[in-house]
């Protein structure tokens, strides 16, 4: 199975891999993210620890059964090779009513098929008023015109 764009990547494939990415996790489908790995991926996200697909749909549909209207933007910071390291930000709500803004970094190794075998991300959750939401598209895939990371100076 492969998954272009392919390593070695240019700033215009890992800026395509990166929105690939932030298209599916938006989708908000763990099996449908789940594939974009390799059967044996290996993650590091916050202090929790994930190894295959399997695991990595089930720590999904945990993670979107908290953060709920899951919106994200990630933002290529540098890339080589096979690796690319991505800064994001993703707003969502609890069950309480509660809205966050996470940020991180993420770094990701990719196999020869394109398909990501490492994943290392650090994320903080930010607590924020309701009217401080700077995502407001319609569930699902980011409009295209919306601002990037960069332009909402986060």
């Amino acid at each position: 199975m492969s998954r272009p764009p392919l390593p070695p990547f240019t700033d215009e494939t890992a800026a395509q891999k990166a929105r690939m990415a932030e298209d599916a996790w938006n989708s908000r489908d763990p099996e449908r993210v789940a594939l974009a790995y390799t059967p044996d991926s290996v993650w590091r996200n916050r202090a929790e620890f994930v190894k295959g697909r399997e695991e990595i749909a089930a720590f999904l549909r945990r993670k979107w059964s908290r953060e709920l209207e899951y919106r994200l933007i990630k933002e290529v910071w540098a890339h080589q090779g096979n690796r690319i390291a991505v800064r994001f930000a993703y707003e969502w709500r609890d069950d309480s009513g509660q809205w966050f803004r996470s940020y991180g970094n993420e770094n990701w190794e990719f196999d020869e098929a394109g398909l990501m075998r490492h994943r290392i991300a650090s994320i903080n959750d930010l607590p924020i008023a309701e009217s401080d939401r700077k995502y407001h598209w319609p569930l699902g895939r980011r409009p295209d015109d919306h601002p990037s990371l960069s332009d909402l100076g986060l």
